[in-house]
């Protein structure tokens, strides 16, 4: 397998002073030290049924040390390893250079994860020799496709194999070794998953490559591990009834998903679902703690660890959560639309007041796409004036953040279109608390209008003193005959807190009527009465039929994206 490694890198030297080259060599001292104490038929136990020495590491409990040194190749950890057994065992060097091999070829526990060892998407097999260095693969997509960012979050997905080769391996050192004082000691209390020790090895060098801190972000890089075999063989499990992961989060998760990366100021501790498998020890690292279950011999366990023939591919995937600008804007134009609106694939409207103003953002945040939320909606041929609609508009995965006074120029920039069929006004970054600002008082929201309304007669003074002398009018109406075919047929209670009216030169039988509703009142049913169905409605009140033939939104009264 070595020789199909496409890219092999050795790190390269590092000029030390000699202050840090002494602290490394104490580094190095203490390793050998910890080394030192470990039980040589156990290492050469692990070493045989193919275990890297990284795994051999972690399964000792040796994870603290083994990610204070992200530069040491693993051919390093191999000198260290082999030189501190055969001193303490003559036998174990000719051993050792049989099993030598094995590091160029996958770990058998991790399936190579461990060894930085790897499909990439074109299928091309890569290896890294160090948390360094792999490190470093991590950081490219985050440094070529996102310019800003002040913290992210590490996640990490893998096959579900690579989990039950974790129990495996710990059944078989239980049974072979449970009587032993150093297991009873250590091991069984410091056995660390292969995916925490991942996580461990790699979120320091990634800070330092990135020049930001790991914690809870919502800037996320997601390491998704998948295996053709191991997948297969979830689908089996899962065919005959077996347990069922739950997917979460903005993707499909690979099978075997159990949490995220969590860090807190200096120290790094991973946040993990705890499974049956698993218990969560005080330093919040997953322990491998199996239920109590059978034995397992040398070769169940090889039966085991031989499921799976070859690494593991690998994603490296990058998001942001939703970025999101608020504002509110006005219609213009009695042919657009608040949403794009096709009908049998035909354009209805000349175009939508999310397309105008989401258009005009998404390019300058370079996001994947976007999705635009209103307080409420008008009709196409309905305009929204005066102080204008509260909006949010909802970016995914930006890539860049503007500053606010990028953010004007949009507002700008919107407002200088030559359709001009729609402005904005008080554009600003929020965060996700936009909905909390978008939702506060929606129900108890009012809204005010402006309706051109013929009727049937002259209109008297007594038609104006009657209308405007209404005030908390109850009104019932029935789902609009209009909306049935997508609305449920249920009557609702609404209330009209006031309305003026006043007269149109020229014209005895039109009439402008200025209300204020609650929200979600239905003012054109209110006016012509929806063939009985909304009441009392104007016809009704004024005794003649009415129609409406224009109506405005003039105020929508909520806190939110008000002028400064």
């Amino acid at each position: 397998m070595a020789g199909e490694v496409a890219a092999a890198e050795v790190t390269g030297v590092k000029h030390l002073s000699s202050a840090e080259a002494a602290a490394e060599e104490e580094k190095l001292r203490l390793l050998r030290e910890a080394v030192h104490a470990l039980p040589v038929n156990a290492v050469k136990d692990l070493w045989s049924i193919g275990a890297c020495v990284r795994c051999i590491f972690r399964l000792f409990g040796l994870h603290e040390l083994m990610c204070s040194h992200p530069s040491l190749s693993i051919s390093k950890w191999c000198d260290i390893l082999e030189d501190v057994m055969r001193k303490k065992d003559g036998e174990f060097n000719e051993q050792s250079h049989q099993e030598r091999s094995r590091e160029t070829n996958f770990c058998k526990i991790c399936l190579g994860i461990l060894q930085f060892l790897y499909y990439d998407d074109t299928g091309t097999l890569l290896k890294k020799y160090s948390a360094d260095d792999f490190a470093v693969v991590i950081s490219e997509p985050v440094k070529q496709q996102y310019q800003q960012i002040d913290s992210f979050s590490l996640e990490v997905s893998l096959p579900s194999a690579v989990t039950e080769n974790d129990q495996a391996v710990w059944l078989y050192m239980k049974n072979k070794y449970r009587h032993e004082l150093w297991f009873q000691e250590k091991a069984e209390c410091q056995f660390i998953s292969t995916k925490d020790i991942l996580k461990l090895l790699v979120i320091n060098p990634l800070q330092r490559l990135l020049g930001v801190k790991s914690t809870q972000s919502s800037f996320r890089v997601r390491l998704t591990y998948s295996h053709s075999d191991a997948l297969s063989r979830d689908d089996v499990q899962e065919g005959n009834g077996g347990n069922k992961r739950r997917k979460t989060g903005m993707l499909s998760y690979k099978a075997g998903f159990t949490g995220d990366l969590k860090t807190t100021g200096e120290s790094v501790t991973p946040h993990v679902e705890s499974f049956d498998s698993h218990i969560v020890d005080g330093d919040g690292l997953t322990k491998v703690c199996p239920k109590e279950a059978q034995d397992i011999s040398c070769n169940n366990l090889m039966a085991q660890l031989d499921k799976v023939g070859k690494p593991c591919s690998l994603t490296i995937h990058c998001c942001r959560s939703s970025t999101y600008i608020g504002g509110r804007y006005l219609k213009y134009s009695r042919n657009v639309s608040q949403t794009r609106w096709v009908i049998d694939d035909e354009r209805m409207g000349e175009a939508s007041v999310e397309e105008i103003i989401g258009g005009a953002i998404l390019p300058i945040f370079q996001g994947d796409n976007y999705k635009f939320h209103a307080a409420g909606r008008e009709d196409i041929d309905v305009r929204m004036l005066g102080t204008g609609r509260p909006f949010l508009v909802e970016i995914q995965n930006a890539r860049q953040v503007p500053s606010e006074a990028l953010i004007k120029e949009i507002e700008k920039k919107i407002n200088s279109l030559e359709s001009q069929y729609v402005k904005v006004k008080n554009l600003r970054a929020v965060g996700s608390q936009g909905w909390d600002l978008m939702r506060e008082g929606e129900a108890e929201k009012q809204k005010q209008y402006t309706a051109l309304v013929w009727i049937s007669r002259p209109v008297s003074d007594e038609d104006l003193q009657t209308i405007s002398s209404l005030t908390e009018l109850k009104v019932a109406q029935k789902t609009p005959i209009r909306v049935l075919h997508r609305r449920s047929p249920l009557e609702r209670e609404k209330t009209i807190h006031w309305m003026q009216v006043e007269r149109v030169s020229g014209s005895s039988q039109y009439l402008l009527l200025h209300l204020c509703t609650q929200a979600g009142t239905y003012i054109k049913e209110f006016v012509h009465g929806d063939f009985g169905r909304t009441q009392p409605s104007i016809g009704s009140i004024l005794g003649c039929r009415t129609e409406i033939l224009q109506l405005d939104v003039t105020d929508v009264k909520m806190d939110c994206f008000q002028e400064e």
